[in-house]
């Protein structure tokens, strides 16, 4: 952490799983930046967290790692959308949320993300910020006018609800 603190960055993430004294420790290092804890990727399912070894469902997973991250000095968490609900209930308001996984309505599934919800869904289990990456660098690759296009239908989409 603190051999990026001259980049003076808003976010710089650390996996919660990484545990209460790597958060601390980078919380302590840089204390103007808004560490920020993963907890369960969202490109994991059910059946892969067991897989790798974690002994609970993604939603008590994610919220035991968020608790544990904010308590240790994480300013901000990332969470699939779908456990974003339960872990501003657990953490309060203060953590930012992010949340990545985010698809527009007509782009739900069909690619590695396994855990996901549409923007207004997810501002409206709380999430401060979502993170739409792939709909929009498909977009960027037809070009200029796609980009726009679909950034204005993500814009729509989350306005509309």
């Amino acid at each position: 952490a603190k051999a990026i603190a001259h980049l003076s960055p808003k976010f710089l993430t650390v996996h919660a799983s990484g545990g209460r004294e790597m958060v601390k420790a980078a919380a302590t290092a840089v204390p103007e930046v808004s560490i920020t804890a993963v907890t369960i990727l969202t490109s994991l399912s059910e059946e892969d967290l067991f897989e790798v070894g974690f002994a609970s469902p993604a939603l008590e997973s994610a919220v035991a790692l968020a608790k544990m991250a904010v308590s240790a000095g994480a300013k901000s968490l990332v969470c699939s959308p779908l456990e974003t609900a339960a872990i501003r209930s657990a953490v309060g308001s203060e953590p930012i949320i992010i949340t990545p996984g985010v698809r527009p309505r007509t782009e739900m599934g069909g690619d590695d993300q396994k855990r996901t919800m549409t923007p207004s869904d997810a501002i409206a289990q709380g999430a401060n910020y979502v993170v739409i990456g792939r709909p929009i660098t498909s977009a960027w690759s037809q070009g200029p006018q796609a980009l726009r296009d679909k950034a204005a239908a993500i814009a729509s989409e989350i306005l509309s609800n």
